[in-house]
């Protein structure tokens, strides 16, 4: 009995040893649900099979569960003189022009890993030359930009900091209009606020915000300084990030944009893993498909892309592409307006063959096209100040 009972606390003394160490070392471990993303990120994801909804009435147990990972951010670009200041003949014409005042920003973010990773929109911290967090328990500290995507508005922060409250990832996927959410972010600068609405659209596309565009589209009350902060559903899970929002006065009218969280992992990873999302290009000018096009081009054709421009000894020139194709598919997948062929397109692994449906002049043709790397946006020069 007693070597029994010497065996049993020594047992008992490992393990309480390795659950110490491992809480110290890595205890994203022993947080539920968490994984790595394919770059490696720490992350919590909800379980595949959605949870029982709540009890109707009340999203204080979803706000509970969320808030506290949503964050401020105060944004800073330091004063700058005029190149020309000094300038007397400058300062005789136009007076002097002195030092510019500091200009500042405010939006939101999301805590997505215990790492210090901080998913939030490309446009809260463009430019900025410091970048301040605070989260809701008034820990402020400065943030490092890991990286941008400007062609779907996101970016990724990084802070260093113990003990972060972290979100769990749902799934944007499983989303259907109607489903309640709630917005959480910091709109106009007056503190943490939660807003709830309900899904009013999914796939919204065309709208000139991004180059890449998937909304989800909410009746939530989004307002100036939300923008990047998370939109959940009653579960507390993160669907989106508050990108964007359709107004004539600046305040809410309730017609929201967030970018679905499977985007934002796809963009974590990419720029986490290689500095920069990677996406597929085979260098062509769509155009949607109209009746008059299709009569210019002598195609028989009622839906799908067509394309006006091909790019010499790019991709799709070198797989055959011509003007006048209507691409009807990319890997089986339909593409009906230029903005799901663009999305399918950029989907592609470059360098990896991919099959194309289209339709020329009265006939089908399939084609394999290796696309290659979509090229980064070139910026233009920022005038001198």
């Amino acid at each position: 009995m007693k070597r029994f009972w010497l065996l049993f606390s020594q047992t008992v003394t490992v393990l309480v040893a390795a659950y110490f160490v491992v809480a110290t070392l890595q205890p994203d471990w022993l947080r539920r649900g968490a994984t790595r993303s394919g770059a490696g990120v720490a992350l919590i994801e909800a379980p595949s099979t959605p949870a029982a909804p709540p009890a109707p009435g009340s999203f204080a147990a979803a706000a509970r569960k969320a808030a506290p990972a949503v964050v401020s951010i105060n944004t800073s670009k330091a004063a700058v003189r005029h190149p020309r200041s000094n300038d007397p003949w400058f300062q005789f014409f136009f007076g002097d022009q002195g030092t510019q005042q500091a200009q500042t920003g405010l939006g939101s973010g999301v805590i997505i890993s215990p790492d210090g990773y901080i998913l939030t929109n490309n446009h809260v911290v463009e430019g900025a030359d410091e970048i301040e967090v605070t989260l809701t328990d008034s820990r402020r500290t400065r943030a490092t930009v890991i990286g941008t995507d400007p062609d779907t508005d996101l970016a990724i922060l990084k802070v260093q900091l113990d003990k972060l409250p972290v979100i769990v990832l749902g799934n944007s996927d499983q989303l259907a209009v109607g489903d309640h959410v709630l917005a959480i972010g910091n709109p106009f600068g007056v503190g943490q606020t939660v807003t709830s609405g309900i899904v009013s659209a999914l796939g919204r596309s065309q709208l000139g915000i991004n180059t890449f565009e998937n909304f989800i589209q909410t009746d939530a009350a989004i307002n100036p300084g939300n923008s990047g902060g998370a939109l959940v559903d009653v579960n507390g899970n993160l669907m989106g990030i508050n990108t964007a929002i359709y107004s004539r006065s600046g305040g809410s009218m309730g017609i929201g944009f967030a970018i679905p969280v499977s985007t934002a992992k796809l963009v974590l990873d990419g720029i986490v893993k290689d500095g920069q999302v990677t996406r597929g290009w085979i260098g062509v000018e769509p155009n949607e498909l109209s009746p008059e096009l299709a009569q210019t081009f002598g195609v028989k054709a009622s839906e799908g892309v067509i394309i006006t421009g091909v790019l010499q000894d790019g991709p799709a020139a070198r797989a055959g592409m011509r003007p006048g194709d209507v691409i009807v598919q990319v890997q089986d997948k339909p593409t009906a307006s230029v903005s799901a062929l663009l999305t399918a397109v950029a989907s592609l692994k470059p360098g990896t063959p991919a099959t194309f449906q289209l339709q020329r002049g009265d006939s089908r043709v399939e084609l394999e096209v290796v696309p290659g790397t979509r090229p980064r946006p070139q910026r233009a020069p920022q005038p001198q100040r």
